[in-house]
C-alpha cells in the first residue's frame, strides 16, 4: 500500500516524536533503532526538510528536528513528499489503461480501498500513533545530529 521509503519516513518521524523530550537524537541512533540504512535515512530526512516536516541546521550541533508538533502532522503529510500521483493511481492488476471509463475487474473495489486508506493517512496524526503527549509545557522539538 505504501512504498518502503514512505514506511521509513513514517518510522523516522514517529521516532523523533517519541523521543522529543529526551533532547537531540543522533541520526545513527535513529537508523539503528528504526532499522533504516543510515545513508537512506539521511536522504529521507533531507527530503522531509524540503517539505517542512523537519527542520535542519548545519554545524557540529546541527541536524534535524520536527518542524511541527506531532498533533499537527498527519501521516499523509509525512508520506506525501515520497508519493507520486501515478503510484497512487496504478492499476492493482498492472493494466496500462485502467480508469473509471476503462476499468479492470478490480477497479471499483480497489478504488474504495485506496480512498479509505488515503483517508486514514490524512485523518491520522503522528500524535495519534504515539499517544498523547504528557501534560506540562509544550514539548521541545528534537534535534537530530548527523554523524560524520
Amino acid at each position: 500500500m505504501i512504498s518502503k521509503t514512505e514506511e521509513y519516513a513514517l518510522r523516522a518521524v514517529v521516532f523523533l516524536a517519541q523521543h522529543a523530550r529526551e533532547g537531540p537524537c543522533i541520526a545513527q541512533d535513529i537508523a539503528v533503532s528504526t532499522e533504516i540504512p543510515a545513508n537512506y535515512l539521511s536522504k529521507i530526512l533531507h527530503q522531509l526538510g524540503r517539505h517542512g516536516i523537519v527542520d535542519s541546521e548545519r554545524g557540529r550541533y546541527g541536524g534535524f528536528r520536527l518542524a511541527r508538533r506531532p498533533g499537527e502532522l498527519s501521516l499523509a503529510d509525512v508520506i506525501e513528499p515520497f508519493a507520486s500521483s501515478t503510484d497512487r493511481r496504478r492499476c492493482l492488476l498492472g493494466r496500462r489503461e485502467c480508469s473509471d471509463e476503462t476499468p479492470c475487474g478490480a477497479h471499483e473495489r480497489w478504488k474504495e480501498v485506496r480512498a479509505a486508506t488515503m483517508a486514514f493517512f490524512a485523518g491520522t496524526t503522528v500524535e495519534d500513533v504515539i499517544g498523547p503527549i504528557p501534560s506540562g509545557d509544550d514539548p521541545p522539538t528534537t534535534t537530530v545530529r548527523e554523524v560524520a
